[in-house]
């Protein structure tokens, strides 16, 4: 189950660590996209959320405190859903569904990290394959 668990979480964990870089890599362009949806501070709000997906990317994967960055994960997801995909504000059909199809992912993705964490948490140091075993207890 250790194998399995390992690379359910490195799958997991690509998604998070190709965004990350993106914001990075094309900084600029993200950070135009992220003024025009009306979020203050973009120029800061792209690499520190660049930086947290690329953090709790990496302790999910490589097993360093991963329940933590379980939790980052969900940090990031949620506003990113709230204020990057306000489907309800937009009035052309096409873009109202892809919105609404972006803000599901990121709520489903976060929903994903929470069970994530819940299962880290519980599972504690008999988890194998961890660098760091969990911070938290449940």
């Amino acid at each position: 189950m250790d194998v399995l668990v390992l690379i359910g979480r490195i799958l997991f964990a690509l998604l998070f660590l190709g965004a990350g870089m993106g914001h990075f890599s094309q900084r600029e362009m993200m950070t135009g996209y992220v003024a025009s949806k009306g979020v203050p501070a973009a120029g800061l709000m792209v690499p520190f959320s660049g930086a947290v997906s690329i953090l709790g990317g990496l302790m999910v994967a490589v097993g360093v405190w991963p329940d933590l960055g379980a939790l980052l994960l969900v940090a990031f997801l949620v506003p990113t859903a709230v204020l990057m995909h306000g489907f309800w504000r937009e009035t052309d059909p096409a873009s109202k569904a892809n919105e609404q199809t972006q803000f599901l992912k990121d709520l489903s993705l976060a929903g994903a990290a929470l069970a994530l964490f819940a299962f880290f948490a519980s599972a504690g140091d008999e988890l194998g394959l961890l660098v760091l075993g969990p911070v938290f207890t449940l």
